[in-house]
C-alpha cells in the first residue's frame, strides 16, 4: 500500500502536465514529440553543439505555454523541416536571428533593451577577451521562462553569467547575506541595475538614486552626526564609506553646469582620448596647465563655458562596490578623508562618457588637487582638509590677521598712550575752566539798562 502511495503521488505531475497538453495546438503537439526527446542535438559549423531538446513538461509550465512553437519559429517550413539539413553557424548567430520573436510580443521591453549598454555592446560585436553581450535568450531561456514573481536561488540571477567576479562579492555582502536568508527581503541585480534598460553603472547617478529609493530616511539619519549630509551624497558614491576595505579615488567628470548632466562624446567623433593622449605625451598624467587647457577646448566645441569638472569620490571597482558591510561597520571617521595626504586623493581620474554611456578616463597628477593655478578647474571638488592649496592658507592667515590682529594692534595702541591722553585731556579741561573764570558775569550790552 505504501509503494502505491508513493507511485501515485509521483505520477501527480505528470497527470497534471498531461491534463494540460490538452490545451496545446495540435501543431505544437507535433514539434514536442519530437524534441522531447533527450540528447537531441545538433553539430554546428564552429563545431558547437545545440540543443534542440525541449521538455514538454518544462514548456506547459512555462510562461511562453499559451504560444504555439510557430510563433517564435516562424521561419521553419513545417513541409520540409527536418529533412533538409539547416545550416547554423553558431549558437550567437541563431540567437541573434530569434531576437525579432521577442520583440512582437515584449515591445516595450525590447525598446528598452536596445536603448541599454548590452545593447550597445551587441552593436559592436565580438571582442577578443571580452565575453558576447548577452541576448534575450542568455537571460529567459524561451521554453521554460518562469514568472518572475518566483523568487529563485541567487545563484540562478542570469547576471552571474557574465559577472562572476562581481556576482561572487555581491553574495557575500550584506545585500547577498541578506537575500539568501529572507528571499526577496533585500536587492539583487535588476533592483538597482534595472532588467532591461541597463546603463553603465558610472554614468549619472542612477546607483545613488537606487539606494536612497530603498534607504529612503538616509539622508536625516546621517544629519545627526555628518555636517552637510546632502552634500556629502552629492559628491561621495555610497560604497566610499561602506565597503570599508575597498581603494577609493577622486573621478573628475566632466559636467555640463547648465543641463545638470554628465558630458558625453557624440557617436562618431572620438575627441576625448585623442585629447588627453596628446597633452599627456608622457603618459604621467595630466598636470594643472593640461587640465585647464583641456577644459577651454572642450568648452570651445559648443560647450559655451558649461563645462566644468564635477569631482566625485568612488571606488575603484566594480568588485568593491558590491563588497558591502552592515552598516555597523561603514565609515564614520572623518579624518579619513579630511586630513593632508588622505588615501583617497591620491589617485585622480579625468572621466567623460562615452556615447554608450561607458567612462573613458584618463589619469590626473594629484598634486593638481592642492594647486593654486588649477583652482578654476576643479572648482567643483574641494574637501576641507585634504585638498589643501597651501597659497590660499597663506591668504586666509593674511585675512585672519588682518581681521583679527589690526583691531587688537588697535586697542594695544590705544592702551598704551591712556597717560598721554589723559595728561591732554586735564589740560584741555583746565584751559577751558581758566577762560570761563575770566570772564564778566554782570557784562550786559548798554541797550538792555532798563533806567536808560
Amino acid at each position: 500500500m505504501l509503494l502505491a502511495m508513493v507511485a501515485l503521488l509521483l505520477s501527480v505531475p505528470g497527470i497534471a502536465a498531461r491534463a494540460e497538453d490538452g490545451d496545446l495546438s495540435k501543431e505544437t503537439k507535433a514539434c514536442l514529440k519530437c524534441h522531447d526527446k533527450a540528447g537531441l542535438e545538433k553539430k554546428l559549423e564552429n563545431q558547437e553543439t545545440l540543443s534542440l531538446h525541449v521538455s514538454t513538461k518544462a514548456f506547459v509550465e512555462s510562461m511562453h505555454n499559451k504560444n504555439d512553437c510557430e510563433d517564435c519559429h516562424s521561419n521553419i517550413d513545417s513541409k520540409r523541416h527536418g529533412k533538409t539539413k539547416a545550416v547554423i553557424k553558431s549558437k550567437r548567430e541563431y540567437s541573434l536571428s530569434m531576437q525579432g520573436s521577442c520583440r512582437e510580443c515584449h515591445k516595450k521591453n525590447f525598446a528598452k533593451y536596445e536603448d541599454s549598454l548590452h545593447a550597445a555592446l551587441v552593436k559592436e560585436g565580438s571582442k577578443e577577451g571580452r565575453k558576447d553581450a548577452p541576448l534575450c535568450a542568455d537571460c529567459h531561456n524561451p521554453h521554460t521562462l518562469g514568472s518572475v514573481k518566483i523568487i529563485q536561488p541567487i545563484a540562478a540571477t542570469p547576471c552571474a553569467k557574465c559577472h562572476e567576479d562581481i556576482f561572487k562579492a555581491y553574495s557575500r555582502d550584506v545585500h547577498g547575506l541578506e537575500r539568501i536568508a529572507k528571499g526577496k527581503a533585500a536587492p539583487i541585480c535588476a533592483d538597482c541595475h534595472k532588467t532591461h534598460d541597463v546603463k553603465a553603472a558610472s554614468f549619472g547617478d542612477g546607483i545613488r538614486d537606487s539606494c536612497l529609493a530603498c534607504h529612503k530616511d538616509v539622508v536625516s539619519a546621517h544629519q545627526g552626526w555628518l555636517p552637510n549630509a546632502a552634500l556629502h551624497f552629492e559628491a561621495i558614491s555610497c560604497p566610499v564609506c561602506h565597503a570599508p576595505a575597498a581603494t577609493r579615488r577622486v573621478n573628475l567628470r566632466l559636467y555640463d553646469s547648465v543641463a545638470k548632466r554628465q558630458v558625453s562624446e557624440k557617436t562618431g567623433v572620438p575627441l576625448f582620448d585623442k585629447r588627453t593622449d596628446a597633452a599627456d605625451l608622457k603618459n604621467v598624467g595630466l598636470d594643472e596647465r593640461a587640465l585647464l587647457s583641456l577644459l577651454k577646448e572642450f568648452n570651445q566645441d559648443g560647450g559655451q563655458g558649461n563645462t566644468v569638472l564635477r569631482g566625485r569620490l568612488e571606488v575603484r571597482s566594480g568588485v568593491e562596490a558590491h563588497q558591502l558591510s552592515e552598516k555597523s561597520k561603514a565609515i564614520k571617521d572623518c579624518d579619513t578623508c579630511h586630513k593632508q595626504g588622505a588615501e583617497p586623493f591620491q589617485s585622480v581620474t579625468l572621466t567623460i562618457a562615452s556615447p554608450d554611456g561607458r567612462p573613458l578616463r584618463h589619469g590626473i597628477q594629484k598634486d593638481v588637487l592642492n594647486s593654486l593655478q588649477a583652482t578654476e578647474s576643479v572648482r567643483g571638488f574641494y574637501a576641507i582638509g585634504s585638498t589643501r592649496i597651501k597659497l590660499l592658507d597663506y591668504a586666509l592667515v593674511l585675512v585672519f590677521l588682518a581681521g583679527v590682529g589690526g583691531p587688537l594692534v588697535h586697542m594695544t595702541i590705544k592702551w598704551q598712550f591712556r597717560k598721554v591722553r589723559a595728561k591732554v585731556e586735564a589740560e584741555r579741561v583746565a584751559e577751558l575752566a581758566l577762560a570761563n573764570s575770566q570772564a564778566v558775569p554782570g557784562d550786559r550790552r548798554t541797550d538792555d539798562d532798563a533806567s536808560k
